[in-house]
């Protein structure tokens, strides 16, 4: 059975180990085995980089032993996608796993990003040129799948490929 790492922010929500519970019953349904960073939890005595350490050491165990990547890529905290997400994706690509990001939006990046400046398009508010190559992330992203929706929706399009 094929191993999917689910990665993205829903480790930050306040039902994240139900989320998880559900994204991996997801994964059994259509016949892989979900790895949820959140299978690994901390000592609520460990000291803060202790903490730390065990997460990341674990989440790259996670991505290691994994067969591919699933990936919300939705914007968390700005335009953006979690920046720790997209170190995961990073790292995956570069262990050269398949790698799946969802979006709601999946307009070019242009469109969507809310920073820009009022007078051009072409420019965010702190004068920096805004990407634009048609894509909805990133160009750095390009290996990636991108998937229109949910979590679910990653899973389907990974079973029809």
């Amino acid at each position: 059975m094929k191993k999917i790492y689910i990665a993205g922010f829903d480790v930050f929500k306040p039902d994240s180990l139900e989320i998880g519970k559900k994204y991996k019953l997801t994964c059994k349904e259509f016949g892989y085995e979900g790895l949820y960073p959140l299978d690994n939890q901390i000592d609520e005595s460990w000291s803060k980089e202790v903490a730390r350490d065990f997460i990341y050491k674990k989440n790259i165990e996670l991505i290691e032993k994994s067969d591919l990547v699933v990936a919300n890529g939705n914007p968390f905290r700005g335009d953006e996608l979690d920046s720790g997400t997209a170190f995961e994706i990073g790292y995956a690509i570069a262990l050269k796993k398949q790698v799946v990001i969802y979006m709601e939006d999946t307009r070019d990046y242009k469109q969507k990003c809310t920073c820009k400046d009022e007078n051009r398009d072409n420019v965010d508010k702190n004068g920096m040129f805004i990407e634009d190559f048609n894509y909805p992330l990133n160009l750095m992203f390009l290996d990636c799948n991108i998937v229109q929706g949910g979590f679910q929706e990653a899973i389907h399009f990974l079973k029809n490929k």
